[in-house]
């Protein structure tokens, strides 16, 4: 929502500026056409160039997790919560083998199936059953679990951000790729340079908007994009941190309500509950989870 409506503000502030202080759109309208196919086309053909269709598929994905905002909201986080403290309580009270059940099959697991959004998102999913049954199986070292776990928090990510990478890079050569247009719209120019000067003007000033628009949709479309893409990919990682402190805490020997209060602490500021909502969440689970 805040995205479109920032990009409706820049739209305004810009073309109203400009008609503000007289400008005219007959030249901007005639060569918009030809200069978006350019530039647009051009910058799209690199991507293609840069990465695979698995690559493509998670661009689009991120476009639209741009306009929807943050993966996980503040029911998410506190579902977590619930969810990592029924699975270190039964280990603490029935031991390791208690959740082995839980973790191997979590699609018919009472606990799991509680949480129908974290059930869901098998990234998630995989990283707290792959954890829960290394404890299973002697892992329980917290210094060595914490390092394994910030190892592969760190991989994923990395690839998270590749296409962060890709549509920041896009955004960085999109005014390159509007002089390439200007260019050529100033050899279309001198080609034709005995017309008149109104004609040549009106050529010079269409080729001009090739570097306008490359400068524009860098700056006050693509960048921006890719700089909130980063943000809500740095908010979602969140939630693996949560996790891995909630586990570590519970090897370091802490009580469950100790471990998941950590992990309570680390949400981010705008979905982290209460103290009290959280006891409130965890004594309304069912009993017989």
């Amino acid at each position: 929502m805040f995205v479109i409506i920032g990009f409706v503000v820049v739209l305004a502030m810009v073309f109203g500026g400009f008609i503000w202080a007289g400008g005219k759109f007959d030249i901007i309208l005639k060569a918009l056409p030809a200069e978006m196919v350019m530039i647009l086309g051009g910058s799209i053909g690199g991507l293609v160039m840069s990465t695979d269709g698995r690559g493509l598929g998670n661009i689009g994905k991120a476009l639209g997790s741009v306009f929807k905002g943050p993966h996980w909201k503040p029911d998410d986080y506190k579902d977590l919560l619930c969810l990592m403290f029924l699975l270190v309580k039964t280990i603490r009270s029935k031991g390791v083998v208690a959740v082995e059940a839980h973790i191997e099959n979590p699609e018919e697991s009472k606990i799991f199936g509680h949480f129908p959004n974290i059930l869901a998102d098998h990234h998630v999913l995989d990283f707290i059953c792959d954890y829960i049954r290394m404890m299973t199986m002697n892992f329980e070292d917290p210094m060595q679990m914490e390092d394994a776990m910030n190892a592969d928090i760190e991989r994923h990510h990395k690839e998270e951000h590749l296409t962060h990478h890709m549509l920041s890079e896009m955004a960085q050569g999109l005014p390159a790729v509007g002089i390439v247009a200007a260019v050529l719209g100033i050899v279309k120019t001198m080609s034709k340079i005995n017309a008149p000067v109104e004609v040549l003007g009106s050529m010079i000033g269409g080729a001009l908007v090739g570097t306008f628009l490359g400068i524009f949709l860098s700056y006050l479309f693509m960048g921006p994009i890719a700089q909130r893409f980063d943000a809500i990919l740095q908010e979602d990682a969140q939630f693996y941190e949560i996790i891995k402190l909630i586990v570590v805490a519970n090897l370091n020997g802490n009580a469950p309500q100790i471990s998941v209060e950590i992990g309570r602490r680390n949400c981010p500021s705008h979905c982290m509950p209460s103290f009290l909502e959280l006891e409130e969440a965890i004594a309304e689970l069912p009993p017989d989870l």
